[in-house]
């Protein structure tokens, strides 16, 4: 899947960093995102943004643009994020990577493996509550390769990927040449192996660093056009793809829209 390099500046660079919460260090299943622990899920979420905004100037990057990308793209608290970064949080309708002009790498940060994967934690794509499945050009896909495919389109390599060891795994299927740092082991939607918090920062600051210092022999995922995506629906009610009692549903309402960009039929349809 991989194809041309991407144009990579020689010297003065900005690096994107789009942040999701299900894959980042320590965040273990649901009371991670929604309940109990949920203000420790997103001190998590800033700590583990600050680790990859770190290896970024440690690697030379003059700019980096951190995006809340999950939910609602309002979980950080500002005042923790490392003020070097500039962060950007709230909606940004049909728009997926807001600022992006001018990168020369993306990092996927705090990803999590496609619905229904097994072992993974808080696997979904896109909505655990209304969405069984995607496909890309026949190609079943997730976060990871939609938002690849995205970043391509800009013309911008994704040059790092972080989640549980499930997460990372499905990137390089996507993308052999991506540098990946696990966070922890899925062990079940709701559960996982963890690497020490502390030990998973500097982890992803090194990952970072590499990976940036690499950047110009990373290509850019190539996809063919016009695309096409596919949703399958679930019905209304239906438990979360990551609930452990979820069980497939036999004949979801599907969905299938083929256009120019990626982009365009993710945020439009």
């Amino acid at each position: 899947m991989a194809g041309l390099l991407c144009a990579v500046p020689a010297q003065a660079y900005k690096v994107y960093i789009f942040t999701d919460m299900e894959g980042c260090s320590g965040v273990t299943g649901g009371e991670h995102i929604s309940g109990a622990l949920k203000e420790d899920g997103k001190r998590l979420m800033a700590e583990d943004m600050n680790a990859c905004i770190a290896g970024c100037f440690a690697a030379g990057a003059t700019a980096v643009v951190v995006r809340d990308g999950h939910s609602s793209g309002s979980n950080v608290n500002a005042r923790v994020v490392d003020a070097r970064a500039k962060l950007i949080q709230g909606p940004t309708p049909k728009v997926r990577y807001k600022e992006l002009d001018g990168a020369a790498a993306v990092i996927l940060l705090g990803y999590h493996a496609k619905a229904l994967t097994p072992q993974a934690v808080l696997a979904h794509s896109y909505s655990s509550a209304s969405i069984q499945g995607m496909w890309l050009n026949g190609r079943e896909v997730g976060e990871i390769g939609v938002d690849m495919a995205i970043a391509a389109e800009h013309k911008v390599p994704v040059v790092l990927v972080t989640g549980d060891e499930q997460a990372v795994a499905e990137a390089q299927t996507w993308l052999p040449e991506v540098g990946v740092c696990a966070t922890k082991r899925g062990t079940g939607p709701q559960s996982a192996e963890l690497i020490p918090v502390e030990q998973s920062h500097r982890n992803i600051q090194e990952a970072t660093a590499a990976a940036l210092r690499r950047r110009a022999a990373i290509p850019c995922l190539k996809i063919s056009y016009p695309a096409t995506l596919r949703w399958d629906y679930l019905p209304a009610g239906s438990l979360r793809t990551h609930n452990p009692d979820f069980r497939p549903v036999a004949n979801p309402r599907r969905v299938e829209k083929t256009g120019p960009s990626v982009e365009q039929l993710l945020l439009g349809h």
